[in-house]
């Protein structure tokens, strides 16, 4: 059975954090003919959702009709902010973090993470610009900005952006192996940077 990637989606959402995992899964599951990875866009209420910088995408579901996942991601961008002030977006991440199997942070993805109370005791990462304000959401855990990401297990954050596609593909090398990264980045024509 292919394991199901809920990712979530809000506006003002930052493109790259979630394209590029995306297609990091989406890629490597191509690859395996389609056998890995059922993924799933999810956003907080019915209707498109647009982006940073206007790109507009049609989530698959809602937070309630959205089915369980093993793996949730959570990018960021400036909308990851306004996640923070509301309740029923941190009470499902909550609920889908315990029962995930996986679950991966973009960017500001981690200050949603932090204030949903999940990063206790781990070394975590964000974007540069978000360094002291997960520092003050998320005072029990290390925060460590000197790495692309950090991986504590079932939860991995990744700096900013583009730091993403990096940690994604060190969760295919874990999940599928190093044979598979290596296609999935000739097909990218991606350098994996650390």
């Amino acid at each position: 059975m292919p394991k199901r990637v809920a990712l979530l989606l809000f506006p003002d959402v930052e493109v790259l954090d979630f394209a590029g995992p995306f297609e990091v899964f989406s890629v490597t599951n191509e690859l395996n003919g389609g056998a890995l990875f059922d993924l799933k866009i999810v956003a907080p209420a019915p209707g498109p959702v647009r982006a940073r910088h206007g790109l507009t995408v049609v989530p698959d579901h809602t937070l309630e009709s959205c089915p369980p996942c093993e793996i949730l991601i959570i990018p960021g961008g400036r909308g990851s902010r306004d996640l923070l002030s509301q309740p029923q977006v941190l009470e499902w991440v909550q609920q889908r973090a315990d029962a995930a199997e996986l679950v991966f942070s973009i960017c500001t993805g981690s200050l949603v993470l932090a204030k949903a109370g999940l990063l206790d005791g781990l070394t975590i990462t964000t974007h540069h610009t978000a360094i002291d304000m997960l520092t003050d959401l998320a005072p029990r855990s290390t925060v460590d900005p000197t790495k692309r990401f950090h991986d504590n297990g079932k939860f991995i954050t990744a700096a900013g952006i583009s730091a993403g596609i990096d940690a994604a593909l060190h969760l295919i090398d874990r999940l599928v192996g190093p044979e598979a990264v290596q296609r999935t980045i000739r097909e990218m024509e991606y350098t994996v940077q650390k």
